[in-house]
């Protein structure tokens, strides 16, 4: 099988998750495993795409929050496949907006999974990504209006073309004690905890590309963030805009990229175009 080709998508059961593995289905020319933190749920919704659509997904258990369940799944994927082809992290969490759960508490969880969790991931996995594999982390347009909202301090730095991932890890680290303090605001950091976790996940992503044009510049690999939009999920609710298949274009426009494009790359990107961070 090592020659086989395969996709995967982190937290695939449901919403935008579960649209990207429906579309990767009907669209890439390989396995696409489709995974989840509770197996029932991961082995209901492949039952659902099986019996109703007459697609063919995999499951393969992956709870992000776990370094052992990270490191289990790569094992496998290099072991049958050689590698990946496409790694789409799109696992995360969001509280509701009327949630009363305190900002420190919501800081702790949120980061820890949007922007902990997907980094070991990423630090597992990237390198099994093959030659001109495709690599694309589910950010948000959030993203963009939390750094707007961030100091003009915070925002050169989150901007900057040689910020490292130390650098990124030490404030993201800061903004969760920030917020446990109750300074975050007067630090300069907005009130958007969701936001914030999504600005990491988008300098991460930037940070990502420049290692992979210093250490692989030759395997044509392509790793952006994205905008899916704002969608009808659990997370966003019922009053947004997309249906989780418009949310999954984005992703998956990025994730089929033909083998000779170089781009875009290092990029955040919404309805299929680059946007200035």
């Amino acid at each position: 099988m090592a020659g086989a080709k395969v996709a995967v998508v982190t937290g695939g059961n449901k919403g935008i998750g579960l649209a990207i593995v429906r579309a990767l289905c009907k669209q890439f020319k390989g396995d696409v495993y489709l995974t989840a933190r509770d197996p029932k749920l991961g082995v209901e919704a492949i039952r659902a795409l099986k019996e109703k659509e007459g697609l063919s997904p995999l499951f393969h258990q992956l709870d992000i929050n776990n370094l052992q369940s990270i490191r289990t799944l790569g094992s496998f994927l290099k072991e049958k496949y050689g590698g990946i082809d496409v790694l789409i992290n799109n696992a995360g969490i969001a509280f509701k907006v009327a949630d009363t759960t305190p900002i420190a508490t919501q800081a702790e969880m949120t980061l820890k999974t949007n922007f902990f969790a997907t980094r070991d991931v990423c630090n597992v996995l990237l390198p099994l990504i093959k030659p001109h594999g495709r690599v694309v982390n589910v950010s948000s347009f959030v993203s963009l209006m939390a750094l707007e909202r961030c100091s003009p301090e915070l925002q050169k730095v989150f901007r900057s073309d040689t910020i490292t991932e130390e650098e990124l890890v030490t404030l993201m680290e800061k903004f969760v004690e920030d917020a446990k303090k109750g300074v975050h605001e007067t630090q300069g950091w907005p009130n958007m905890v969701y936001g914030v976790s999504k600005v990491g996940v988008t300098v991460l992503s930037r940070i990502q590309a420049r290692e992979l044009n210093e250490k692989r510049q030759n395997d044509g690999i392509l790793l952006n963030a994205c905008c899916p939009g704002w969608v009808k999920t659990d997370m966003a609710g019922t009053n947004a805009q997309k249906s989780p298949d418009e949310g999954a274009e984005t992703p998956v426009y990025l994730a089929l990229l033909p083998n000779n494009a170089d781009s875009p790359h290092g990029e955040l990107v919404s309805e299929k175009k680059v946007v200035p961070w």
